[in-house]
């Protein structure tokens, strides 16, 4: 019998950080033909507790899994897509259009996840009318207008720190509601306003702090 599935469900945090990776996974399982999948699989394919997995995966599920076979992947599938916001496509601009910015917006897997990457944005006039895979590249005078025009909310930030706050306050300016920042800085903005930083400095410090533990811990 089906359990209902509540979307508006409040996570901890740790499990919303986990639930995209299971979603990956179980997806290539199904694109490989699997119907089912059980917790314990996931569980040894990522490298994970089974029985954190299994609580993740339920709280999630609108069905419970099947003794020895499991949770059926394409119902599961689905609610975790639900639960994630895949299933609502939403659109994004990009300001910055480096090295970092042109990979994302050439990154084909946002689409999966339900993020529309609609246009990119830059000062530099060279990139002007050019395209990054199949997005345009448009001056920053343009933003205003874009964002007001396409009622886009959600602004991508890939630029320089020093620049960032600048380019921020004149998303919030422009009416955008989220943003994803990827400037190595924290941004000030009004309340109200959804940010999430992708800080790749305090990444890489933790990353270098467990490597050094571990070839201390093998000498």
């Amino acid at each position: 019998m089906a359990t209902q599935h509540n979307i508006s469900l409040v996570v901890p945090k740790s499990t919303l950080s986990r639930l995209p990776l299971y979603y990956s996974h179980i997806l290539k399982m199904q694109q490989q033909g699997e119907k089912y999948v059980s917790a314990a699989a996931v569980a040894q394919s990522l490298n994970l507790n089974p029985v954190l997995v299994r609580k993740d995966l339920s709280g999630v599920s609108s069905v419970e899994g099947k003794p020895r076979a499991g949770f059926e992947i394409d119902t599961l599938l689905n609610d975790l897509s639900d639960f994630l916001g895949y299933n609502k496509v939403d659109e994004a601009i990009l300001v910055g259009v480096g090295s970092l910015g042109r990979l994302i917006l050439t990154n084909k897997e946002f689409s999966s996840m339900g993020l529309n990457i609609t246009v990119g944005f830059d000062k530099d006039p060279d990139l002007h009318g050019l395209q990054v895979g199949d997005k345009f590249i448009l001056p920053m005078e343009k933003m205003e207008n874009y964002i007001r025009r396409t009622g886009v909310k959600i602004g991508i930030i890939t630029v320089p720190a020093d620049q960032a706050q600048a380019v921020c306050d004149q998303m919030v300016e422009c009416g955008i509601l989220a943003i994803w920042n990827f400037a190595f800085t924290l941004l000030n903005v009004p309340q109200g306003i959804l940010v999430k930083n992708e800080n790749l400095p305090s990444s890489l410090a933790v990353l270098s702090q467990q490597l050094a533990k571990k070839m201390n811990s093998t000498k």
